[in-house]
């Protein structure tokens, strides 16, 4: 069968920006994969997606016209049901050959197997192998029904169609033209009330000719390029942005330098079809206002990329990339710069009016904003998060460390309250810090009300300072006791108050700080902070919300390359300072490594089986009850090495410690073997049982070795 290059392109109406390389990866992956399926294209051939505002595409090399015959055994009945006693077939048989389009002559032909413990009748045919028009049909058909669309459009066809004008087609976007060529040849193929052919379009304003009438397959990008002024590849068209972007701010100088925004880079690679980038500027009076307002408002609103200056300062340029390029581009500079000043002037405004009331003026405020209808407004929950936060300050022993949380705590939220937050939300923390210097604000106090947000998302920095560090701890774990408190839990799929990024934060404060800060005080302290609230559990909000906080230090910890086994022991002991808990898994994984590791987890792992059947021993030893040799020696070794062991633990050596109880093997080895544990003497059990549980309390401090046991 010959083959030849595949393109498929489907032209739309603007696509949604935002979901433009999804689209296109989606529609090409699903294209490949159901031709690759019917035998029409190799498992190896080469994919080529095209995404544009205005057309999905993707080209395939190596597509078949015709996909290769193939064998096909079809099972028919048990031979005692197909065929008679004089070996005549039966009227069932019969029937079963006509549904396949068969007929009598082909019973001497069909094949004998063993079927389970039955002889069965199998009729061996060849399956013609689906011509490309047919196989590319379904494989259309398919990559539309599975695009992820947001959401789709449902509009009527005005012509192609039974009834032009009253027939509905639904897609993300009205498509106004089909194109699929194998090689040079059209495939008649049709998909949304269109039909095949080889003519497409270009760029709205700049197409040289129009239509684009493809040579063939091959040809497609070179001739929207040439011919269409449209750069379909999604990533080419990417990379040549980022090019123009650099050379636009080499162009400025000044070791400008444009803000780097993947985010941005896709929205507006999805927004153009062939890009132009030019350098507009604003008036320097803006530079007033805190550049992350600037920033924001020229990223959301308008697309731009703002140019920062080698000190990481906002300038007065900023790029745009136009979807145009006429000879003379002052009338689209002029115009990007008339559009982008009113925004400015707002956020230079919000600015100005927002610093002539004080923070702590605006706190009074947040007693009129719902919080959560169960848990009262925001201004109930500043109450509780500075009583959190002037409690963990003083649990670290800090007097003016809680005199500077509490204020924090109190003021954090207040800027909620604010124009500026209230037009752009995902400013709160950073106007409270601008408005607190303002205010002239301890410089500790301002960062930690923009800090105490921190972290949002992983691998985001920790606050900067301890003052940041109580109040974010506060605030993170009023909410998860809060919502815990009244059973608003996550779901699988659901997770509306990001309560495992909560969890995850108050982990990463607590051990990257190493914080001398017990985790179920602090979950019983918070938990008080809501008495008297209705429907609030205490139960849910500590023990079930301590369980889940290990559960998602549990996961960190083995997506950092620790194994299931090493994370179980040194968490199953339900640690308390997990700042520790680095340390003791470095320890547990460093005793893990050790030639006596897994024999002594075998034994701690017996040990705790013994145990748990001898409730009345208690964990004392009379030397004068020891009678085998092996007993008085394991007796001897703890009494050298479980003092230095402990000392080594105190000191918050876990490592040493467990590496110092390594030595107890051989007699713990020793003593399973030569020693009856159960004797029938009742002093002599309970002396060999109180021999075992103190060496299963030495043995566990760090961690509960018997879960490395395999």
């Amino acid at each position: 069968m010959s083959s030849a290059s595949l393109l498929v392109e489907l032209f739309v109406e603007e696509l949604p920006p935002k979901a433009l390389k999804k689209l296109g990866d989606a529609f090409a992956g699903v294209l490949r994969d159901q031709l690759v399926a019917q035998g029409l294209a190799e498992a190896g051939a080469v994919l080529t997606a095209y995404a544009s505002p205005r057309r999905l595409a993707a080209h395939l090399t190596h597509v078949a016209e015709r996909a290769a015959d193939k064998a096909v055994s079809q099972k028919l009945m048990p031979v005692a049901v197909g065929l008679d006693a004089s070996g005549q077939p039966t009227p069932a048989l019969l029937k079963r050959l006509g549904a396949l389009g068969a007929d009598a002559s082909a019973v001497p032909g069909l094949k004998r197997a063993m079927d389970g413990k039955a002889e069965a009748l199998f009729y061996e045919s060849t399956a013609k192998g689906a011509t490309l028009a047919e196989g590319l049909q379904k494989a259309l058909a398919e990559a539309i029904a599975k695009l992820p669309i947001p959401k789709v459009m449902t509009y009527q066809l005005e012509e192609g169609s039974e009834l032009p004008g009253w027939t509905s087609v639904s897609f993300v976007r009205p498509a106004h033209g089909l194109v699929a060529l194998h090689g040079s040849t059209v495939v008649p193929i049709e998909a949304l009330g269109l039909k095949a052919g080889r003519e497409t379009h270009g760029h709205r304003f700049e197409a040289a000719v129009d239509p684009v009438v493809l040579r063939d397959a091959n040809s497609y990008a070179l001739q929207l390029q040439d011919d269409g002024a449209v750069i379909a590849s999604f990533e080419a068209r990417r990379a040549e942005i980022a090019r123009q972007l650099a050379a636009a701010a080499i162009k400025v100088g000044g070791g400008a330098v444009p803000i780097h925004d993947d985010a941005l880079l896709d929205e507006v690679t999805a927004l153009v079809e062939r890009p132009n980038v030019l350098v507009c500027s604003f008036e320097r009076e803006f530079l007033e206002v805190p550049q992350e307002c600037l920033i924001l408002t020229m990223k959301a609103n308008q697309k731009y990329f703002p140019l920062l200056d080698a000190s990481n300062k906002l300038t007065h340029n900023f790029l745009v990339v136009s979807n145009i390029s006429p000879d003379d581009a002052s009338a689209v500079i002029q115009g990007n710069e008339r559009v982008v000043r009113p925004r400015l002037a707002d956020a230079k405004f919000f600015f100005d009016q927002d610093r002539k009331k004080s923070l702590a003026s605006r706190v009074e405020s947040l007693g009129k904003v719902v919080y959560h209808n169960k848990l009262g407004t925001q201004g109930e929950r500043v109450q509780r998060v500075m009583h959190i936060a002037r409690g963990i300050a003083e649990k670290l022993g800090d007097t003016t460390l809680a005199a500077q949380a509490t204020q924090a705590a109190q003021l954090a939220k207040a800027d909620l309250v604010t124009d500026m937050v209230g037009e752009f939300p995902e400013l709160q923390g950073t106007m409270g810090r601008y408005y607190a210097l303002h205010d002239g604000l301890d410089a500790a106090v301002a960062d930690a009300i923009e800090d105490h947000y921190k972290p949002r998302f992983a691998g985001d920095e920790l606050p900067r300072n301890t003052v940041g560090l109580v109040v974010a701890l506060a605030d993170k774990l009023e909410t998860l006791v809060g919502m815990f408190g009244i059973g608003n839990l996550p779901t699988g799929d659901r997770d509306p108050f990001a309560l495992r990024r909560h969890a995850l934060g108050v982990i990463r404060m607590l051990t990257e700080r190493d914080l001398a800060l017990g985790l179920n005080a602090l979950l019983q302290d918070a938990a008080a902070q809501f008495k008297g609230i209705a429907g609030f559990e205490s139960s849910k909000a500590t023990v079930e919300l301590q369980d889940f906080i290990l559960d998602r230090l549990a996961g960190s910890l083995r997506e950092q390359g620790a194994s299931a086994q090493e994370v179980d022991a040194v968490l199953a002991p339900r640690p308390q300072r997990l700042g520790e808990v680095p340390k003791l898994l470095a320890a547990v994984r460093a005793f893990a490594a050790l030639p006596a590791a897994a024999a002594l987890a075998a034994a701690n792992k017996r040990i705790g089986n013994i145990l748990k059947k001898a409730p009345e021993a208690d964990a004392h030893v009379s030397e004068l009850l020891l009678q085998e040799p092996a007993e008085k020696a394991l007796h001897a070794a703890m009494a050298q090495v479980v003092p230095a062991a402990n000392a080594q633990f105190d000191a918050g050596d876990y490592t040493a410690s467990l590496q110092t109880l390594a030595a107890l093997r051989e007699p713990v080895d020793a003593f399973f073997d030569g020693v009856m544990v159960n004797a029938e003497q009742a002093d002599l059990r309970l002396n060999r049982l109180g021999l075992l549980m103190l060496l299963h309390a030495a043995m566990n401090r760090v961690a509960q070795l018997e879960r490395l046991a395999v």
